[in-house]
């Protein structure tokens, strides 16, 4: 596996500048009412975008096949062919729910890697993942004593940790147990990277997201909670009898844990651009339009532990 060219300053844009027109896209069609008309108009922007791109790219995570949405198709191929191999993770429009909806959380979001370094999370389509900036939590551990390891951590009682889980019957006992423990509870129903964000980056105004989600998702987290320096774990979690058959036809073992550098292996970069406002914490909400990279350097155009969220 390669490192990431060091030539950010011609590359990092070029991607950046995808996400950008792919919600440019969407956002004409926000508060539409219509999921598929918003994934459409951004998928067929950012391929446009991605093709004159000079890399051998390729897509290895995407989102569109779990929601039936339109999607850059997995192994699709993309660029000139005359540059560095590259693999991609992308979501033309997280939240695409709220953007048809005319919600704030949806973005245009990718994550840009070395050939090989993601995780190949083959025809799975949910993860349970653990995120925060606080090291060492175990994903197979009680949340209760998740929580009061955060709290010694942060020099707080259990009732001052913030924990985010996506509302959903399959997080029903995870709600539970965090709620017993007497953390604070965020529930959401979409902007699962959003909040992940919140909770790895070293000012977030969240300790905490757990629970099952979307499985592209958490490789596009990864991707962030690595630049940023943040924590992680996830294992795979089918939630149907044809998901599991998938996942093990594929030799996947759903009861591994992955830590955050088996899901991200090398440093990669964070780039997105909001179709509808977005609150990453600290610092004010990201407008309609607006967009940060994570992970690059604007100096030395290098992927670095510990960056924080800023503009390119």
């Amino acid at each position: 596996m390669t490192a990431l060219p060091s030539d950010a300053g011609r590359l990092a844009p070029l991607f950046l500048e995808a996400t950008r027109v792919a919600a440019v896209a969407a956002a004409q069609l926000v508060g539409s009412g219509d999921r598929d008309a918003v994934d459409g108009a951004a998928v067929a922007a950012m391929r446009a975008a991605l093709a004159g791109i000079p890399v051998e790219g390729r897509v290895v995570v995407g989102e569109g096949e779990k929601d039936a949405a339109p999607m850059l198709q997995l192994g699709e191929r993309f660029g000139t062919g005359a540059g560095p191999a590259i693999d991609i993770a992308v979501d033309p429009v997280d939240g695409t729910s709220l953007a048809a909806a005319g919600l704030p959380g949806a973005m245009a979001v990718m994550a840009v890697a070395p050939r090989g370094a993601f995780l190949d999370i083959g025809p799975a389509h949910y993860m349970q993942k653990l995120v925060s900036r606080v090291p060492g939590l175990e994903l197979a551990a009680p949340i209760g004593a998740t929580i009061e390891r955060i709290a010694r951590a942060r020099g707080v009682d259990s009732a001052g940790v913030r924990v985010a889980v996506q509302d959903r019957p399959r997080n029903a006992s995870a709600i539970a147990d965090a709620r017993r423990a007497g953390a604070s509870v965020e529930l959401f129903a979409h902007g699962d990277v959003e909040r992940c964000l919140r909770a790895a980056r070293p000012d977030g105004d969240l300790d905490l997201v757990i629970g099952i989600g979307g499985a592209p998702e958490g490789v596009l987290t990864a991707a962030a909670v690595r630049a940023l320096g943040g924590w992680m774990q996830a294992r795979l979690a089918p939630q149907s009898a044809q998901e599991t058959g998938r996942v093990a036809a594929a030799g996947l073992d759903p009861a591994r844990v992955a830590a955050l550098d088996e899901l991200c292996a090398a440093d990669a970069w964070f780039l997105f651009t909001a179709v509808t406002a977005c609150s990453f914490g600290p610092g004010g909400p990201l407008a309609p339009g607006e967009s940060i990279a994570v992970g690059v350097d604007p100096r030395g155009g290098r992927s670095a532990h510990g960056a924080t969220i800023g503009d390119l």
